[in-house]
């Protein structure tokens, strides 16, 4: 079980303060707001990237600064907005998630984060050297490559911040797809930017200027008519139309 409370942190211009919230095992959190809200400070504050100045962060009931750094971090899987791929092999990117991975392990990775099929038909395959940054790469294919390593490394607690980067619609169906396998059983806290995630959600947290200001499911937030009712109207109702439609 991963519990924050009162957590307080001061960053850059972003603050958090007087946050307090439970996340149980197996649960899917959402975090949504307007930008410059904390949700990025907010999820920082789990790996210890950054550290509360007053409160704690707690997981199994210990608080994190008492937990050593190298335990804590085999426990989480991060993927952020930015891919971070080093100037070598498809292989050893994967590889930095768990060194002593098989070749079995690694391509079973691969086919549940849905990138298996296109490595495999490059001349090099997982040999292939992806460029500084992954320049070689499409935006779509770097980030299921991210999915593929948090896949092997297979972390109790997964922190993501979905991309907001534009995919086409075979890249977004097949990123969406690995993703509801890497978040299957597993605690994830998530920056959601689909409302796909939004509504497999346990629990969404609304933030706004370092604060959670709405807590709850997506029905019961929109039957509260809040700051979650208004972004869903903005951001989000286009996207549920037009799944709908395509449903139809």
């Amino acid at each position: 079980v991963e519990v924050v409370e009162e957590a307080h942190h001061q960053a850059r211009s972003e603050a958090l303060e007087h946050i307090s919230f439970d996340v149980r095992a197996g649960q899917l959190t959402a975090l949504v707001g307007p930008s410059g809200a904390g949700k990025t400070t907010l999820t920082y504050l789990i790996p210890r990237l950054y550290d509360p100045v007053s409160g704690r962060v707690m997981l199994d009931g210990h608080d994190l600064k008492d937990l050593k750094i190298d335990s804590l971090m085999a426990q989480i899987g991060m993927v952020t907005q930015e891919t971070h791929l080093f100037h070598d092999t498809i292989r050893t990117n994967l590889l930095y998630a768990k060194l002593d991975a098989t070749q079995s392990e690694i391509e079973s990775a691969a086919r549940a984060a849905n990138i298996h099929d296109f490595v495999a038909g490059l001349p090099d395959g997982y040999d292939t050297i992806v460029g500084e940054r992954g320049y070689r790469l499409s935006g779509g294919e770097k980030q299921r490559i991210a999915l593929a390593r948090v896949i092997l490394k297979d972390p109790r607690i997964l922190v993501l911040d979905e991309a907001t980067s534009h995919l086409d619609s075979e890249s977004e169906a097949l990123i969406q797809d690995a993703l509801k396998r890497v978040m299957a059983g597993r605690t994830s806290i998530v920056i959601a930017h689909r409302l796909s995630t939004i509504l497999a959600a346990d629990q969404i947290l609304v933030m706004d200027r370092g604060r959670v200001v709405e807590h709850g499911t997506h029905s019961s937030l929109l039957a509260e008519g809040g700051l979650y009712a208004h972004l869903y109207e903005t951001q989000f109702k286009g996207e549920h139309e037009r799944e709908t439609e395509a449903a139809e």
